[in-house]
């Protein structure tokens, strides 16, 4: 292992950060030139590009034959989005859970999570896989356009239109300005994954660590960079309620668009490996599961709740490391988990939901 190796993961990070910031921020403008309203502005172009890092990552790797990094940044992400991203901003303050989250975004996030271990079941990601959830993708967007356009809030327009500057009088050739905002951004993000990708892999063979695992942690963190910034910020600025949206909405794009790209442009099908979907597609599902019983209870997410999403997450991460290592103390660590640790959870979960069931009967 050489200093180029972490030279290519940090240049790699900065520019796939850098480059979805400039790529939202050309295309936001960009779009509102055009007409199109801020808020669905927000709901698109705003959301998909805080994505834009795993896009670009997934893709790459899928082109480049490494269809175990593409699959574990995509599982990864999902994972560390939930555990990692909300438990730390959770920690910072209690997070607000709209309703609609829980009637609407949190089903289909475990419905595309399901279709994609379903999908992946026989062993492989085909180009007709990947066109089904890119189509799906396709459809829940469109849901979210038409939906927003007979729901509009002019509350929820302004404060798109603030955030990103849409408000502000175009200047001269602003779009000129902008197209090349959007193109530099392109840029910057595809040498970005390109680093990232060419670093992940030397990584994991220096470590002897396989790329899924390496896809699971080091990229999957990497490339969630821009939710963690949008989530900490949010809740910085008293926008609870955002901060737990935008988790949501990512690993929805995760599962149906990058997943659905990188099958797309695979030259061959992504192989699935065996572990992936005997253990990170559960636990993928069982983190979107859990989010429906902590979600719904009181609609927040309180600090002990995140500091449980937190412990999760770092054991989660520690048992790939000894595993791939092929520690003893792995089957070990994994007969506890599932034995003790995770059925304790389960029954708390079902407590906590049920208790808030009642409570919202009661209150009926």
């Amino acid at each position: 292992m050489t200093l180029m190796t972490f030279g290519y993961l940090i240049a790699g990070l900065i520019l796939l950060v850098a480059g979805a910031e400039i790529l939202v921020k050309g295309a936001a403008k960009l779009a509102a030139q055009f007409g199109i309203p801020p808020l669905i502005v927000g709901l698109t172009v705003v959301a998909f590009g805080t994505s834009a890092p795993e896009t670009a990552v997934s893709v790459q790797a899928a082109l480049d034959g490494s269809g175990d990094l593409a699959i574990g940044n995509v599982v990864g992400s999902n994972i560390a989005n939930v555990l990692f991203i909300l438990g730390v901003t959770a920690l910072i303050a209690p997070l607000i859970v709209s309703r609609q989250l829980i009637r609407l975004d949190v089903p289909i996030m475990i419905g595309a999570s399901l279709l994609a271990l379903a999908l992946g079941w026989d062993g492989a990601l085909s180009t007709l896989d990947g066109a089904l959830l890119f189509a799906c993708i396709i459809g829940y967007t469109a849901f979210l356009i038409i939906s927003s356009r007979r729901q509009k809030q002019n509350a929820a327009d302004d404060e798109f239109a603030r955030e990103y500057g849409l408000q502000e009088a175009p200047k001269p050739y602003a779009w000129l300005i902008n197209l090349a905002l959007v193109v530099v951004g392109l840029v910057l993000l595809v040498t970005g994954s390109n680093f990232l990708v060419t670093g992940a892999v030397s990584l994991a063979r220096a470590l002897g660590l396989s790329e899924l695992v390496i896809g699971l942690t080091v990229v999957a963190i990497g490339t969630s960079l821009p939710e963690l910034a949008t989530s900490v910020l949010a809740v910085i600025r008293g926008e609870r309620d955002i901060a737990v949206g935008n988790i949501v909405g990512s690993n929805i794009f995760n599962l149906l668009c990058v997943l659905g790209l990188a099958a797309l442009v695979s030259p061959e099908p992504i192989l699935v490996a065996a572990n992936a979907l005997m253990f990170d597609f559960p636990v993928m599902i069982a983190v979107a599961v859990a989010c429906l019983p902590i979600f719904f209870s009181g609609y927040r997410i309180n600090r002990w709740e995140g500091l449980l999403f937190l412990a999760y997450y770092a054991a989660y991460t520690f048992y790939l490391v000894v595993f791939s290592a092929g520690r003893p103390v792995a089957e070990v660590f994994a007969d506890a988990m599932l034995g003790y640790v995770l059925p304790l959870t389960a029954v708390t979960l079902i407590v906590v939901g049920g208790r808030a069931w009642q409570l919202q009967k009661t209150a009926r």
